[in-house]
């Protein structure tokens, strides 16, 4: 298993409003094309106006193969499209792959 962290950095004052867009149009596509959802959320400390969602993967394969079917999704095409402008300032994508003692595995 690998897991994915994307963090978003939205301009201060959007986070809640990109949030409610995603919520909306973009989370049920991705959890029916992308697959297990760890984890969503905000930053409280440290920095601030991020969002971090966790995705787990059985391998960098499944994981590319997900990614690129759900590109090609209309339905992604659309909540691209209509997703409010300048709400986000930029993105970091990491892929994590678990120790052996790590109890997600």
């Amino acid at each position: 298993m690998i897991l994915e962290i994307r963090t978003y950095t939205a301009a201060i004052g959007k986070a809640g409003q990109w949030l409610e867009h995603y919520g909306k149009h973009g989370l049920a596509v991705q959890q029916e094309m992308l697959g297990k959802l760890i984890f969503f959320g905000t930053t409280e400390v440290g920095p601030l106006n991020q969002i971090v969602h966790i995705w787990a993967y059985n391998s960098l394969a499944e994981r590319e193969q997900k990614r690129s079917a759900m590109a090609k999704d209309p339905r992604w095409h659309e909540y691209l499209k209509n997703a409010p402008p300048g709400l986000l300032l930029s993105q970091e994508s990491k892929i994590l792959n678990p120790a052996s003692f790590s109890p997600l595995k």
